[in-house]
């Protein structure tokens, strides 16, 4: 594990290894868009709470 992911406060990925990016740039797996996934490591922990809490919002909205 690398450095920077010591150190993060524990706030779990919502990863399920579905990876694959809709025609928005949206996970079709976890919700996250590509610039979230890409920079998670860096964002703070309410930075990433803050994303979590906004994924099942984003769910609901793609099967609308």
């Amino acid at each position: 594990m690398n450095e920077v992911a010591l150190n993060l406060e524990p706030v779990e990925s919502p990863c399920i290894s579905i990876c694959r990016l809709d025609e928005n740039d949206m996970c079709v797996g976890c919700f996250r868009t590509a610039r979230e996934i890409g920079e998670w490591l860096s964002y703070s922990a309410d930075q990433r709470s803050q994303i979590v809490k906004e994924l099942p919002a984003r769910a609901g909205s793609c099967f609308d």
